[in-house]
Formats: C-alpha cells, structure tokens, sequence
C-alpha cells in the first residue's frame, strides 16, 4: 500500500524559509517520479516542482530560483527546499508520485499517489 505522508510546513514571515519533508512506503521510492504541488484556498491545484527517478528536476516560474526540490533515496523521502517565501506561497503543499515521468509534469491528473498535505503560510 502507497504511503506519502508530508511534514514540515508552518507559519513563517516573508523572507523565511522551510524545508519540507515527504516519507514514502509501500513501493520502490527510487523508480518513481516525485512531485510538489500546492493549492492555496479557493484555487486550483498548481505544480510546484518534480524530480524524476534520474534526477533530472523541473520548477514552476514562480518558484525558480526560490525553491529546490531533491530525494534521499536511501530514506524514501522527498523533500522541498523553500527559501525567500513570499505570502503567495501560502498553500497546502502535496507531495504525489507516479512510476513515470509525466508527459506534462504539471498536470496533475498525470499522477497516481497523493499525501495528505503540509500547510505552509507565510505572513508579510
């Protein structure tokens, strides 16, 4: 069973920074294509970044730069790196995973396996 369970979000203020964190059971983590999306109230669910089994990593315009997504293959865990936050960061933060490499890797149907989610809001 497929487990991608998120953790460290919080509040932080404009200029801050967080790591988060997406630990994974239930399949062979290093073979799989990993991803971050978010989804701020009221909005769609947006890509934030991907990471492929290769390693090979894709950003969102409006985290270039900012952000940096990475995995430990050896603790099944993915993990988002997000540095100069600004308030329109503020969203549930999701970390999803498919066998393959997505032919859009920012759309979301693409995916197969969904955590729960990790709140991050940033105040100004």
């Amino acid at each position: 069973q497929v487990q991608l369970v998120e953790s460290g979000g919080g509040s932080v203020q404009s200029g801050g920074s967080l790591r988060l964190s997406c630990a994974a059971s239930g399949y062979v983590f290093r073979r799989y294509c990993m991803a971050w999306f978010r989804q701020a109230e009221g909005t769609e669910r947006e890509e934030v970044a991907v990471i492929g089994s290769d390693g090979n990593t894709n950003y969102a315009d409006s985290v270039k730069g900012r952000f940096t997504i990475s995995r430990d293959n050896a603790k099944n865990t993915l993990y988002l790196q997000m540095n100069s936050l600004k308030p329109e960061d503020t969203a549930m933060y999701y970390c999803t995973a498919d066998l393959f490499f997505p032919t859009d890797w920012s759309e979301k149907t693409e995916y197969s396996y969904w955590g729960q989610g990790t709140q991050v809001t940033v105040s100004s």
